[in-house]
């Protein structure tokens, strides 16, 4: 049975995959960044092998983390951090964790949980980015930065590792039904102004995310690296 973890797993898209992976019969760990319970019940609720608890924005947790969960077959690189504002007013903290947790975190995880999966000759690595990184937005320019630099991270990592049966893509979600994305998707006007930027004219479900980061889980998708898929309807066109 092959193993893997899922950051950032107990709700909205990173919970959709790990359920996924579940289904498809790997043992997977869920992972929240703060609160125990809220990961043991997911857990439970899904069906996965364990919960693990680590702040992405605290190195020291970071590195601790492998400790935690012991090797994996699939590292799913989902958790991230969002502020939106205009790039005047971003403050030196929100600069900070946005880099540590979407940016550096990413880093520091694929050299820990890379070597087993060398040494093994079979890995995948897959981070969630967005469609923001090919889609202007007033208020996410440091955000769409850090997603920008993991894509560039993934294309640099991925051409080192394929010799050794690993491979490294990544996903970029538009416009996803999520807490996220709950404040306009339940309303109604802003809800109608962002579906009019999709060509297929509706918000995604977390599950449509899920089904392609399987994909990228799985044997099938072996000749598959350095890839951003971007599943948002369109609305990066």
């Amino acid at each position: 049975m092959k193993t893997a973890l899922v950051t950032g797993s107990t709700q909205g898209i990173g919970r959709a995959i790990a359920a996924r992976l579940v289904r498809d019969g790997f043992r997977v760990m869920v992972h929240c960044s703060r609160d125990l319970a809220k990961a043991e019940r997911v857990r439970d609720e899904i069906g996965a092998h364990g919960a693990v608890v680590c702040d992405l924005s605290d190195r020291a947790q970071v590195a601790a983390l492998h400790g935690q969960t012991g090797d994996v077959d699939v590292l799913v690189l989902n958790a991230s951090v969002q502020y939106k504002q205009k790039w005047q007013d971003i403050t030196d903290r929100e600069l900070d964790t946005q880099l540590e947790v979407n940016v550096i975190s990413t880093l520091h995880l694929m050299q820990a949980y890379y070597p087993a999966m060398k040494a093994k000759g079979f890995g995948r690595i897959i981070t969630i980015g967005s469609v923001n990184q090919h889609r202007r937005h007033p208020e996410l320019s440091l955000y769409a930065a850090t997603k920008c630099a993991v894509m560039s991270l993934v294309e640099n990592i991925a051409k080192e590792v394929a010799p050794f049966g690993v491979t490294v893509n990544n996903v970029s979600p538009g416009a996803i039904v999520t807490p996220r994305n709950a404040a306009v998707f339940e309303d109604a006007a802003a809800r109608a102004r962002v579906e009019a930027c999709i060509p297929v004219g509706r918000f995604g479900t977390p599950e449509e995310c899920a089904g392609i980061v399987a994909f990228l889980a799985g044997e099938e998708s072996a000749y598959i690296t350095g890839a951003d898929i971007k599943t948002d309807g369109g609305m990066s066109l």
